[in-house]
Order: C-alpha cells, then sequence, then structure tokens
C-alpha cells in the first residue's frame, strides 16, 4: 500500500512539473518575440507650418431688424370698401393700401360745404354793417361763431374721411393682409405687415472689456442659417452711451445693405466684428491641436537617424491657442516656420512615438456623391 502511493506521489510530482516547465517555456517564448519585434509606427496625416495672415474677430449674436417696419392699422371703425396692393409687393410713400366705408362722413361734409358759402356771406355782410352801426356787435358776433363752426366742422369731417384712408407711411415690401373686402374692422385691427428691407439693422451686445476695440463705421461680418456660407458684411452705426449695469454688456447697432433682399427681419444672425488684421501667424486646424483640462498640446514630427536609418519621431509641445475661427485656431507656441505638424492619428502617439506620414485623401470629400 504504501508503494503503491508512493508511485501515486511521484506521478503527480512529475505531472505538475511539467505543467510549470511548459508555462515557464511559453513565457520565455513570448518575452523573446516581445523583445525581437519591431517598434510599431502609427500612421499620422501632417502638415508644414507657413505663418499666414489671421483675421482676428470679437463675435456675437442678434436678430436681423428692418430699417423701418410697422403693422399696419386702422384708427377708426369700419368696413373695409377698398383694397389698394397685392399681398407681398412693393409699396411706394403715401400709396393708398385701405379705404374704409366713409359714405356718411362725406354725405354730411357735402351738408356742411352747401352751406358755407351763405354763411361766410351773411357773415362778411354783418361786417359791413356794423361799421355803419346798423347791427350790434351780438349780431356779428352770433354770426361769426356760426361761420367758424361751420368751417371747422369741415376740417374735421374732412380730417375723419382721410383717417378712413389707410396710406403707407414710407415705402417698402408689404406682407399678406389679414381681412377682407367687406369686413369690419374694430379701431386698431392689425390690417397688414410693411417693412422696409432697402437696408437691414442688427443690434447686439458685446462685453464692455471690448468697447475700445469698437467704433462707429467698423466694419461688421454678418452670417444667417440661410445662407451659413454668405457673409454680409456691415458698418457699426451706433454705440449705445451706457453700459447695462446688471450684465456689464453694451448694446452695438449696425446697418447691413441689403441689395438682394435675402437678409429679413426677425432673422438669429451670427456677428463678427473684424479687428485689424495681423500677419505672420501660426494658424493649424482644430483637429492638430489636443484640448485638455491641462493645458492644449501639438505633435511635431523630426526626422532622426538610427542605426543609419532616416525614421520620424514626434515631439509634444504646448501651445497656448489664442483664438478661433471655424475650423481653425490661431496659436503661440514653440513653432517655427516650415515646422511638421500631426493633424490626426494623434490619439495613439505618446512623446517620441515614431510615425510614417500618410496621405489626407480619405479626408477630401469627393467631387460627385456616389449612387446607391
Amino acid at each position: 500500500m504504501k508503494k503503491w502511493t508512493l508511485i501515486m506521489l511521484i506521478i503527480a510530482l512529475l505531472a505538475f512539473g511539467s505543467v510549470i516547465g511548459f508555462n515557464l517555456m511559453v513565457k520565455g517564448k513570448i518575452a523573446d518575440a516581445i523583445a525581437n519585434m519591431p517598434e510599431p509606427t502609427s500612421a499620422v496625416t501632417a502638415m508644414t507650418v507657413t505663418p499666414e495672415k489671421w483675421q482676428p474677430t470679437i463675435d456675437a449674436i442678434g436678430f436681423v431688424e428692418p430699417n423701418q417696419g410697422l403693422t399696419i392699422a386702422n384708427e377708426l371703425s369700419g368696413v373695409v370698401s377698398a383694397i389698394n396692393f397685392e399681398n407681398g409687393s412693393e409699396v411706394k410713400p403715401g400709396q393708398s393700401l385701405i379705404v374704409l366705408d366713409s359714405a356718411v362722413e362725406k354725405a354730411n361734409l357735402k351738408s356742411k360745404m352747401v352751406q358755407l358759402p351763405a354763411s361766410e356771406a351773411d357773415y362778411k355782410r354783418l361786417q359791413r354793417l356794423y361799421k355803419q352801426k346798423s347791427v350790434s356787435k351780438q349780431d356779428l358776433d352770433n354770426s361769426e361763431a356760426k361761420y367758424l363752426a361751420l368751417k371747422a366742422d369741415i376740417e374735421s369731417l374732412s380730417a375723419t374721411i382721410e383717417r378712413r384712408q389707410i396710406d403707407a407711411p414710407f415705402g417698402g415690401l408689404i406682407g399678406i393682409r389679414s381681412i377682407n373686402l367687406g369686413e369690419y374692422l374694430q379701431a386698431g385691427t392689425d390690417i397688414v405687415r410693411l417693412e422696409d428691407i432697402s437696408t437691414m439693422k442688427i443690434r447686439f451686445t458685446v462685453p464692455q472689456t471690448q468697447l475700445p476695440k469698437i467704433s462707429k463705421g467698423q466694419t461688421i461680418h454678418v452670417f444667417v442659417d440661410a445662407y451659413p456660407e454668405l457673409p454680409f458684411e456691415g458698418k457699426i452705426s451706433a454705440i449705445e452711451p451706457a453700459v447695462f449695469y446688471q450684465s456689464g454688456l453694451i448694446q452695438i447697432q449696425a446697418e447691413i445693405p441689403n441689395i438682394d433682399t435675402k437678409l429679413r427681419s426677425g432673422m438669429f444672425a451670427r456677428v463678427a466684428v473684424l479687428l485689424p488684421e495681423m500677419t505672420n501667424q501660426f494658424v493649424l486646424p482644430q483637429t492638430a491641436i489636443n484640448f485638455t483640462l491641462y493645458g492644449n498640446s501639438i505633435y511635431l514630427i523630426n526626422e532622426v537617424t538610427e542605426e543609419g536609418e532616416q525614421i520620424k519621431r514626434v515631439n509634444q509641445i504646448n501651445v497656448e491657442v489664442i483664438e478661433r475661427n471655424g475650423n481653425y485656431a490661431l496659436v503661440k507656441g514653440e513653432l517655427k516656420a516650415d515646422d511638421l505638424v500631426v493633424t490626426s492619428g494623434q490619439v495613439r502617439l505618446s512623446n517620441g512615438s515614431k510615425v510614417k506620414v500618410a496621405s489626407d485623401d480619405a479626408l477630401t470629400l469627393p467631387a460627385t456623391m456616389p449612387k446607391l
């Protein structure tokens, strides 16, 4: 029995020993393979840094307004007897837009006008008789009062008739009317929108710290969602004299020529106030910059000679992002002209990594989209 137990123990030791030996051999082979593996080379895209011009801006947001704009409404109540415009048409200053029925007023005016010559003649006759002391001063005063009251009634009726005809206070583009022919309108009913859009205005606010950089006549570029790539150029026309104390912002107004009438009031707009252009600046795509809480950095590609072979390695440097504009950023740091900067593929890089520069054609959009 003891002999059998000894044999089993020897067999178990041999089995465990072979397993341990095999694992040690595998680990050794793996270590040798890793030690003899070639250094990995990461594919990146790159660009050569060249000094260029940069247009600094002060960015803001605002809403487009017309040069002049109002909602036409009626002062007096009445029935619409005429509509003298087409929806969406151009109107001229003083053009008749809406006429309310004024038949009663016109009849009363005609009645008063008929009475006016007799009343005037009676007043003048009493003036001559008063000079001859044939009538009393009271009779003359009564005649004068009757004559002047009649003239005042005529002026009042004429003004009432004029107020029943609504004219365009200025020229511009008229909107879609909200009333119909024959409709009875209460006083103050909104009829139609009229706007002068030959020149548009935009109001926006900037921090008071930027006030020294802003002046009347300064050029701005305005971008709207309807034409995102088209800048509308305008000029600053007014600067609010007071800073809003609760926010520290100051309001600016600019005028924008609207020759093609592409701008419409109410459009949300992004404003860029153009500052003096800067030269010899380093501008990089934002994809080339590693943005972190601890600072921003980029990778420079340097050629080095190792074992008689020319290879490329990266060197990470810190940069300061001064300003951004679209996909590009103005940076400052230990950059020199003709430096080669990694623009994509830096996720797997670290300081000193070996790289190869690949073509970035994959990032270029095709001329025509493929058909399904």
